[in-house]
């Protein structure tokens, strides 16, 4: 199970986020076959967002055959291969690091300094 996390500040609509970050889990192995998501209730309750957020981002996802609902059972991850493009992998990087990087800056932090934080040993 992934852990949804809305970012208020991207501009990005939370519906959209929630679809990318289903869609993301899914390409990267995170969200398998047949697992079973968050109901658009506990979800909703979860982000601190709207019901019809959740129900809009679901239901997106189940037109593109990406999810299936079955109703009183719940949402599941259906069997479809989802694979990301570099090229959209690369554009998420890129939006990441520019996010990243304006925090920083905001912080007085300089490039030298974040490349030193970025190469120590994890």
């Amino acid at each position: 199970m992934i852990k949804f996390i809305l970012d208020p500040k991207g501009g990005t609509p939370y519906y959209r986020q929630i679809i990318d970050q289903i869609r993301f889990g899914i390409a990267s192995g995170n969200l398998s076959a047949g697992e079973q998501l968050p109901t658009v209730r506990s979800l909703a309750v979860e982000l601190k967002v709207n019901l019809n957020t959740v129900a809009k981002a679901y239901k997106e996802l189940e037109i593109q055959n990406i999810l299936e609902t079955y109703q009183g059972t719940g949402t599941f991850i259906n069997k479809s291969e989802i694979s990301i493009s570099d090229k959209e992998r690369m554009n998420k990087m890129q939006e990441i690091c520019r996010e990243f990087m304006t925090i920083a800056y905001t912080y007085g932090f300089t490039n030298d300094d974040i490349i030193q934080e970025l190469q120590k040993p994890k």
